[in-house]
């Protein structure tokens, strides 16, 4: 599903130097908020206590999905070396469950967030702690006042590149992105990334090919998931890899509680948002579970230190 290009075609850009056109190939504000802003009252009734709209991490079959989604707040917040830091970046915040884990537990004192979504900010303003601030801004157009000491972005990256973009123009895409990242760290410091990538398995029915054409057009429109490749083409000479993991299963099974959830809260759900939406996020959910299974898409968390 994707061109592949060799390393020596990606533009590069050193750390400090001008990181790059300033031009945006990533999905649009007003798709993001076509998906993120459909309800903060309907995706309650299945993200779970944490409102994290994106793969847990889990231990064992006892585990409950919000202990899930908590274990992968810390591991991502360690990997970062973010614990006890004075500030920390969130780029793309979601409803602000990491954050509120970065400034309770982890003992950060700013955490800053960032959304293209209006209803996520005000989610995120009225049960902010203390420390807290989001903004509803691109990375592109971020410029902060002073250094982060760590990055933290979760289910994020797959908007980084429009859909239908060459290998090329997304690897361009992903290295604005580190660029701009490098800069708003010191030497050493740290960037943790969760994302949804390509799998490996190239083999699809005509049914999985229907089932993400529709996700595409249905779901997360002008938004394209990267191979892992490309993610860490992106980041060469600006950041060294610390850790790679992929964990399609954990995806499966947060998918698959999800969907539980939102069929537990069916009959509040049609009430939110009509039946139209909630056959298009079981038939999206439903699918995304054998979509992991059967490793058409996998699961990368990423650990990358500034150079």
């Amino acid at each position: 599903m994707s061109v592949h290009a060799s390393l020596a075609d990606a533009p590069t850009t050193a750390a400090g130097a001008d990181p790059g056109s300033g031009r945006y190939d990533g999905a649009s504000m007003d798709a993001i908020q076509q998906h993120y802003d459909l309800s903060n009252d309907f995706y309650a009734l299945w993200l779970g206590g944490s409102m994290a709209y994106s793969c847990a991490m889990w231990s064992d079959p006892e585990d409950d999905l919000d202990s899930a989604q908590l274990r992968k707040f810390d591991y991502l917040i360690e990997g970062a070396r973010a614990t006890g830091a004075r500030r920390v970046l969130d780029v793309g915040c979601g409803w602000g469950g990491l954050m509120e884990r970065l400034a309770g537990a982890h003992q950060v004192k700013q955490v800053v967030g960032l959304t293209l979504s209006d209803s996520q900010a005000e989610w995120v303003r009225a049960r902010a702690s203390d420390g807290i601030e989001v903004h509803v801004q691109n990375w592109l157009d971020h410029t902060p006042t002073e250094p982060y000491d760590a990055i933290i972005s979760i289910g994020a990256f797959e908007h980084f590149a429009r859909e239908g973009l060459s290998r090329s123009a997304r690897v361009a895409a992903y290295r604005e992105f580190f660029a701009r990242a490098r800069g708003w760290l010191p030497a050493g410091g740290r960037i943790a990334i969760q994302t949804n990538i390509k799998g490996n398995n190239a083999r699809m029915d005509r049914q999985t090919v229907r089932d993400l054409l529709f996700i595409i057009e249905r779901i997360f429109t002008e938004s394209e998931i990267p191979d892992l490749a490309e993610v860490i083409q992106g980041s060469e000479r600006i950041f060294d890899v610390v850790s790679v993991r992929n964990d399609p299963d954990h995806y499966a099974r947060t998918c698959a509680e999800w969907l539980a959830g939102l069929q537990r809260n069916r009959e509040r759900a049609l009430e939110l948002v009509g039946p139209e939406q909630v056959t298009d996020y079981e038939r999206y959910l439903s699918a995304t579970v054998g979509h992991f299974e059967r490793r058409h898409l996998g699961l990368a968390r990423l650990v990358l230190e500034a150079v």
